[in-house]
This record gives structure tokens, C-alpha cells and sequence, in this order.
């Protein structure tokens, strides 16, 4: 029998007049790790589609699982999962109010078609899988409860509830800790023992370098090509997704004026963090990093008023404030774009025009308190020319744009405010690697008009290139101050890791 478990060749899909697949080709061995890649638009997510039988490629392609040419007419998700494919989207498809081992097995006892359910098959299935890939999960507590990485776990026990052969996982790391994100790894090399064959999409490269055992990549809906990770590094495979070649250079610190714009004095709150001490100077990129749960989204949202510190002072332009609400904030000239910013940074049903003027609506009412058009037109296309959005109309759904086009709506949205300080918490989660050096460029350029940034981030390369002086936080608290000038990669992530 071959090591080939999916072969597929000549596939290409044309959406409206778009080429997403152009003539791709494309296999899994069985049993290997496999990474690809690929800017927002390379046709990443139309290629899972295909494997998946969601959609149907265009005439002549060719789709071979397991040595069995399909029919490419009829190949549909059924079909995919009858033979043992299963995808993992970042949503990860799972019920929040149901209890883990209700699940695992929730497709087998909806197969059955039972009306009354075995409790004792149900907590059998679920031990099966979670015994099969050796975690550790409560079986009672209810999905929501359990953190992202957790989640993650238990959509592959689901998975692997039936006969696993391929698991894809769109995704699967943007909201993990490193230490998660290793737990992640240790599964899939499991998986790998008995055979399953794992597909990894990821925009980021170094977990990609990490893992893979080949890597394909694509650019503009083509196959670029297919390589080891021995031929690649970061400079190497970004050029490969782009096509150009970016420069990873440290801010200059030239727009870094000796006014200080926000001081917080002992900042604390209990369970969140403790005793934060820190001073941003206008025109200063100021990089708060660590590990997820270090505390640096809390003490973001505090000085955001939305999640209020319970002790110490913040002080802006050397006056004390009281920042009890996210109206205070955005009053004393403060800013926030959010780490999820499809729930909490944009309304993404509504217009890219809506999204931009949402935060300024009261300085475009005219004297009878009506909205003034040529202002209302006048902020929108402000905004999308500031921030170079691409956009096919401005009444355009903000969910129709690709993700970094999405971020740089969030931004045109608080910029459009005038802020003196502006919180960026993971600006570029989520968005490929071109799309991540435009909105580090945006940033460059307000840190230059004199904002003052505090850019939070938990990859070492961005806070590192993207800002003037970093703060590391562990567990609540600032362990670590140091100019960037003076700190590399290597020692950056010994600080964050180990201390």
C-alpha cells in the first residue's frame, strides 16, 4: 500500500469572477505534519474546503484518498468524514453548554438515533478518546468552562470518536500560552504514532518551523511549492507567502519626546495585577509582553476603565484622573483596539462607514442635532485614506474585508477620536504576515505624530521590533524593564519564559 493518504492535483476554484485555486497540487503522506501557509487570500481556506468536500474544485481536478479516485461532482463533507477527515475551525464547532463527555460523543449518540441516552456508553466513549491521546479532563464540567486549549483538546477527542485518518486544524494556536501550545504539539505527535496524518495552518512561522514535516505554500490562489523546514527560515518563507522581502527594523526613537504623557502609580487589583508602576512618554512605543494570564489584557482594561484598579493613581499630562469607565477613558483622550476584535472591536454586520464614525458620532451632529452628511462623509474617507483600508464601498459589511483590513478599520475608529494614547492589545492576531507589517508601519507612523502606544503582544519578534522600550509582566506583576536597543530575541524570550 502507498504512504500516500490524499492526492490531489490540477485543483482550481473560481468564486465570481476570482481565481481562489489556480491549477494547485497538493498531498498528505499518511501519517506526517504537515504546515500550510499563506497570506489572508492565498486560497488557504478554499483548499481545507475542497479536502473537506465542502466545495467542489472546478473540471479536471483530480482528488485521490487512499489510492480511490473520487468523483469530484459528488465528493462531499459526508463523504469526507466517512473517510475519515475531520476539520477543526478556530469556532471549534463545539456546544458550550454541554459537558465534555457529552461532547465527545455527541455524534455517535446522534448516529444512533436514540431517543433515551446511555450514560454509561456516553462516559465510556468520552474515556476512550481522552485515554487515547492521555490528558487529563473533567468529564462533567461544562465546555465553556474550560480554557481555549482545553477546547482544543477535547474538538480532537471528538474527532478521533469513529475512524481518524486526517485532522486539519485551521488556526489552533492564535489564543494559547507557549506552554499550551507545547501540550498541543505533544498531542499531534501521539496522533502521529498511531498513524494520523495532521494538516496545520498558522500564520505563525515559528510554531510552523517547529513542527512540520513539509510545508507547502501558497501565494495568490498557486502553489509557490512544497519544502522541508530545514530550507526555510522566517525571512525565507515570508518572501515565499509575499513576495517581497520585509525588514524587520527596531522603531527609531527619534518621535520620542521627554513629556510624559500617562504615569500609573501602584496600580493593583486583586486576582489581576499588583502594584504596576510605569511611565509612557509622547511619540513612545511602549511594549507590555509575557505569557497569556500574566495579567497584561487586565491591566490594559483597567486603564481603559473597564475593568477599574482598586488601588493606585493614574496620571495623564501630570494631572490624577479617575478612569471608572471606558467613557472616562476615551474622555481624558484614551484609546483601546481589543485582542478579539471581531466581538469586542468592530459591529460586523454593519458598514465599514459605521465603524469608522461609531466612536465619534457627537461631533457630527449639526446644530438640530441631526447627523451632518458632508461631516459623516468627510471622517469615513479620512479614515480609510489615513489607514490605506481597501474596501470595495464603504457600505461594504465590515465582515465581507480580509483581517487585516478589519484591524485597520478598528484603528481608523479610534484614531478618528484624536487620542493622545492609544492601548493596542495583539493588534496583528489572526492576520498574515504582510497584513502584519502594515499595521506595525501604521503604528510607526502615530508613535511619530506624537501618540503615545502601548502595544501588547505576546511574540517576542513584533514587541521587539515594534517598540522603544519593553515591559515584561509575570503573574500580575512588571518583572522586567529594558530598552529594545539593547535587548535581542534570544534574551527577550529567556526573560518571558524562564524568568
Amino acid at each position: 500500500m502507498s504512504d500516500t493518504f490524499l492526492e490531489m492535483k490540477h485543483i482550481s476554484k473560481l468564486y465570481a469572477g476570482v481565481q481562489a485555486l489556480d491549477d494547485v497540487s497538493f498531498s498528505l503522506t499518511r501519517g506526517e505534519i504537515h504546515c500550510l501557509v499563506g497570506e489572508n487570500g492565498s486560497g488557504k481556506s478554499t483548499l481545507i474546503k475542497v479536502i473537506s468536500g465542502v466545495v467542489n474544485p472546478e473540471q479536471g481536478a483530480e482528488i485521490i484518498i487512499e489510492g480511490q479516485r473520487l468523483s469530484i461532482d459528488h465528493f462531499s463533507s459526508k463523504d469526507s468524514i466517512d473517510r475519515g477527515i475531520h476539520v477543526i475551525y478556530q469556532d471549534l464547532s463545539l456546544f458550550p453548554n454541554l459537558t465534555v463527555r457529552e461532547n465527545i460523543s455527541f455524534n455517535v449518540h446522534v448516529e444512533r438515533g436514540k431517543k433515551l441516552v446511555n450514560w454509561r456508553d456516553i462516559n465510556a466513549i468520552a474515556k476512550g478518546a481522552i485515554g487515547d491521546i492521555g490528558i487529563d479532563i473533567e468529564l462533567e464540567r461544562e465546555v465553556g468552562t474550560l480554557s481555549i486549549a482545553d477546547q482544543q483538546l477535547v474538538a480532537i477527542c471528538k474527532a478521533l470518536i469513529g475512524e481518524l485518518k486526517l485532522l486539519i486544524m485551521d488556526e489552533p494556536t492564535s489564543s494559547l500560552t507557549k506552554n499550551e501550545v507545547d501540550s498541543l504539539f505533544s498531542v499531534v505527535k501521539k496522533l502521529q504514532k498511531r498513524g494520523i496524518t495532521t494538516l496545520f495552518v498558522s500564520h505563525k512561522l515559528n510554531e510552523i518551523l517547529e513542527i512540520a514535516e513539509r510545508v507547502t505554500v501558497l501565494r495568490d490562489g498557486k502553489c509557490v511549492g512544497v519544502y522541508d523546514p530545514d530550507e526555510l527560515d522566517h525571512e525565507k518563507l515570508t518572501y515565499l507567502m509575499t513576495g517581497k522581502k520585509i525588514e524587520y527594523i527596531k522603531p527609531d526613537t527619534s518621535s520620542i519626546s521627554r513629556e510624559v504623557l500617562l504615569e500609573v502609580r501602584n496600580l493593583s487589583k486583586k486576582g489581576n495585577f499588583k502594584n504596576i508602576s510605569f511611565k509612557l512618554y509622547r511619540g513612545e512605543i511602549l511594549g507590555i509582553t509575557g505569557l497569556l494570564g500574566s495579567g497584561r489584557t487586565e491591566l490594559a482594561l483597567a486603564i481603559f476603565g473597564i475593568n477599574p484598579a482598586e488601588k493606585g493613581q493614574i496620571v495623564i499630562d501630570g494631572k490624577a484622573v479617575s478612569i471608572k469607565s471606558n467613557k472616562d477613558a476615551i474622555h481624558q483622550g484614551i484609546g483601546y483596539v481589543p485582542e478579539d476584535r471581531l466581538e469586542l472591536g468592530l459591529v460586523m454586520p454593519q458598514s465599514v462607514s459605521n465603524n469608522i464614525i461609531i466612536t465619534v458620532l457627537q461631533d457630527l451632529l449639526n446644530s438640530l442635532s441631526m447627523l451632518d452628511k458632508e461631516k459623516r462623509n468627510s471622517a469615513i474617507q479620512r479614515g480609510i485614506r489615513e489607514l490605506a483600508i481597501r474596501v470595495p464601498s464603504v457600505d461594504s459589511a465590515v465582515m465581507t474585508l480580509s483581517g487585516g483590513n478589519q484591524q485597520r478599520v478598528v484603528l481608523a475608529k479610534w484614531i478618528s477620536t484624536g487620542p493622545k494614547i492609544l492601548i493596542l492589545d495583539e493588534p496583528t492576531v489572526g492576520i498574515d504576515v504582510a497584513a502584519k507589517s502594515s499595521i506595525h508601519h501604521i503604528i510607526k507612523q502615530l508613535a511619530a505624530q506624537g501618540i503615545g502606544i502601548i502595544f501588547i503582544s505576546d511574540e517576542i519578534q513584533e514587541t521587539l521590533y515594534n517598540c522603544h522600550r519593553i515591559l515584561v509582566m509575570r503573574k500580575g506583576r512588571i518583572v522586567s524593564e529594558s530598552q529594545t536597543s539593547e535587548m535581542t530575541e534570544e534574551k527577550l524570550f529567556q526573560i518571558v519564559n524562564v524568568g
